[in-house]
């Protein structure tokens, strides 16, 4: 399923980088962020849904869900849409300058798209997009402390990655059983995996050690239970590669 023309509303930034001087922490940074667009009125999405499911098991791999609203004349209102995530899905096309936009889409490390329901097809394009200068180089990390999320994004290492990027935090529901009434998948119950409730821009990334504080009341919402943290190059209308990210639950 293809859609065009959409249009993008974005938060602005929490908060200023602190710069820091921190121990990287011992323990692995994820190998990829996988975002996958998808509807609750696209019949072909299911399969994907439930890949995004057992990749969000991978500690190794950050899962996302992002449900696009441009099907949602089609019989069925996604009652998880979002209009941003509709508008990052085209940016991304814009960006590559492919103009392919469809649903099931998975966007692996910003880079490179798959069909949302080919495992070995998002699991070729981790292997590739890793191999790609800064494609997450950077450490990141997410610690809850009270009602604030502590963020830690490292300096950047050696070598011609991007020195500079913007720092987001999502909200994240773990898993929402939605019953369909309408529309392709009318009758159906589907369990969707990670999906993002909301994103706020943290701050910038200047290649240096920076840390920053977001009360815990500026992502929470109905069903919220965890949290992801991502540095990406470019910005919001331009997407670009994911330098590191880190996803934590927070109860």
């Amino acid at each position: 399923m293809m859609a065009y023309n959409l249009i993008s509303r974005w938060s602005g930034a929490l908060g200023a980088c602190a710069i820091v001087a921190i121990v990287t922490p011992a323990n692995a940074d994820p190998r990829a962020v996988v975002e996958l667009f998808t509807s609750q009125g696209c019949s072909s999405c299911p399969p994907a849904d439930k890949i995004l499911g057992d990749l969000a098991k991978d500690p190794s791999v950050v899962a996302l869900s992002l449900p696009i609203d441009y099907w949602d004349y089609l019989g069925w209102k996604d009652t998880l849409a979002d209009a941003r995530f509709s508008a990052r899905q085209k940016a991304y096309s814009q960006v590559r300058g492919d103009r392919e936009v469809y649903t099931p889409q998975v966007v692996v490390n910003g880079r490179a798209h798959v069909i949302g329901s080919d495992l070995a097809g998002i699991e070729s394009a981790i292997d590739a997009t890793k191999k790609a200068d800064g494609v997450m180089s950077v450490p990141v990390t997410m610690t809850l402390a009270g009602k604030e999320i502590n963020v830690w994004v490292a300096a950047a290492g050696k070598g011609p990655a991007a020195m500079h990027g913007e720092v987001w935090i999502g909200s994240i529901a773990k898993s929402i059983p939605i019953a369909i009434g309408r529309g392709e998948n009318s009758g159906r119950q589907i369990t969707y995996h990670n999906v993002v409730r909301n994103l706020l821009k943290v701050g910038d990334w200047n290649g240096t050690s920076c840390n920053w504080t977001v009360p815990l009341e500026n992502i929470s919402r109905e069903g919220v239970d965890a949290a992801v943290v991502y540095v990406q190059d470019g910005s919001r209308d331009k997407p670009g590669a994911m330098l590191g990210a880190a996803f934590t639950t927070l109860h």
